[in-house]
């Protein structure tokens, strides 16, 4: 059977995303800095961007993604990101963790609503055939896996940049949590590290 990893990037001070996130600004108002490791360097949202990722991030990814069969992640997060133009850009089918499920998309999508945390992770872990599960964002749907349990391992990339508002990852979070560190890549965009979750 395969691990669940959650994965996500924060500023220094905590926030993964700035200001003002939603559709058409994924990242919020100053968020886009956080992703300058997946996009290679600096872009804005109106310059637009690609996936260019490279050298100490692109091992770091390339090693994250490398067992993912399917992955779970929030209706926010779906939305931000437009749905990915249409297209689940992941390994595996993507679920969508939504209490909006009658607007669910066509199956050659990739994507696929759910309404319930259990559902999403019996689904997921089921199309993953045994490979791993990957936990995206948002924040709140990494915290409710982390509260459930069911998270083996966390990778957490850490931008050099101050967001000073936003939303935060463990904004509300009470559970008391171990941490192993299983490896860390730094590049001049982030400092990436993958814990492994101790029970």
């Amino acid at each position: 059977m395969g691990k669940v990893i959650a994965s996500i990037t924060t500023s220094v001070d905590g926030y993964v995303t700035g200001p003002d996130d939603g559709p058409g600004r994924g990242l919020g108002r100053g968020g886009e800095r956080l992703h300058h490791w997946v996009m290679g360097g600096p872009w804005t949202y109106e310059g637009g961007h690609g996936f260019a990722v490279h050298g100490p991030d692109r091992e770091f990814y390339d090693g994250l993604v490398a067992t993912v069969a399917a992955g779970v992640v929030g209706r926010g997060m779906y939305d931000a990101a437009g749905a990915w133009g249409g297209t689940n850009p992941f390994p595996g089918p993507l679920f969508v963790l939504t209490h909006r499920t009658a607007d669910q998309p066509a199956a050659e999508t990739g994507f696929r609503f759910v309404a319930d945390l259990d559902e999403a992770f019996a689904r997921a872990t089921e199309a993953a055939g045994g490979g791993d599960v990957s936990v995206g964002g948002g924040a709140d749907v990494i915290r409710q896996a982390l509260a459930a349990g069911r998270v083996d391992e966390l990778a957490i990339s850490t931008a050099p940049v101050v967001l000073g508002a936003g939303k935060r990852l463990f904004d509300g979070f009470d559970r008391d949590v171990d941490l192993e560190v299983v490896e860390v890549h730094s590049s001049p965009y982030a400092t990436h590290v993958r814990y492994r979750v101790v029970r």
